[in-house]
């Protein structure tokens, strides 16, 4: 068996390169364009990325943070992109270890991390993404728990999904302004992959998506940040609340039932 600090390490390491490969996901989904044309290249002089120069968090350190051939100044947001990727990645094979759901999760993660920062940027969720990307999810979760002996894991999965996009869809119908199309669609996304752990993870991770959601809401509005009306990106807080659930669910859900005296 494959020691769990090897899963770490391994997973760490793919982390980055999937990192990386989100940083052009993010800088051409939102526009419509190929992820695979043009190759990657700066976009102030054109100049193509050399593969030397790609390297994910590396590269950045060694240049500085600016482009070899015409010295403008590549974002922050590249290496903390490639980085968060990482740490995800590895938090997730320590929390999940070297099991057949381990792909499932590693999507899971990447794909949130991924639309957190688009809707940062654009205000939306493109269905780009969350089209493909949640029956694929389905498809590795599922084949995950057959392959163990525990197909109910599977249908548990999916009604989780379908229970979270039923919720969120109602709340969107409610409220259209204080919430959109595409975070309905990724609260599908997550309920199938945290109802996989559970029908507490899925409570728990919606409600810390909802609370952080809320106080981030409310901080801005107080500290005259941004408006009562004004629209704030809620698929960021709904992503945390999910990873939250992911990495520290178990512990915070028995806890509570401690806590409220049902164990």
């Amino acid at each position: 068996m494959v020691p769990d600090m090897l899963v770490v390490a391994g997973c760490l390491l793919l982390g980055l390169v999937f990192g990386s490969f989100g940083n052009v996901v993010i800088a051409r989904v939102p526009d419509g364009r190929s992820l695979s044309r043009p190759p990657s290249a700066c976009p102030h002089c054109g100049t193509a990325i050399r593969p030397y120069d790609n390297v994910p968090v590396v590269s950045w350190l060694l240049l500085r943070g600016r482009c070899r051939t015409c010295k403008v100044h590549i974002g922050v947001q590249y290496p903390l992109v490639e980085v968060s990727g990482g740490l995800l990645f590895a938090a997730i094979g320590w929390r999940i270890g070297l099991t057949w759901a381990l792909p499932g999760f590693l999507l899971f993660g990447w794909t949130l991390l991924v639309v957190a920062v688009i809707d940062l940027h654009t205000r939306r969720i493109p269905n780009r993404l969350t089209y493909p990307l949640t029956p694929a999810l389905l498809l590795l979760l599922s084949a995950a728990a057959v392959i163990d002996g525990a197909p109910s894991l599977a249908m548990r999965a999916l009604l989780g999904g379908v229970a979270s996009f039923a919720l969120l869809l109602v709340l969107a119908l409610i409220n259209p302004r204080g919430m959109g199309m595409g975070d309905v669609k990724l609260a599908a996304f997550i309920g199938i992959g945290l109802g996989y752990l559970g029908w507490g993870h899925v409570m728990l991770g919606l409600f810390t998506g909802f609370l952080c959601g809320g106080v981030v809401a409310g901080l801005l509005v107080v500290f005259r940040l941004r408006g009562r009306k004004d629209h704030i990106p809620f698929g960021p807080w709904l992503a945390t609340g999910a990873i939250i659930s992911l990495l520290a669910g178990q512990p915070i859900i028995t806890t509570y039932l401690r806590w409220a005296g049902w164990t």
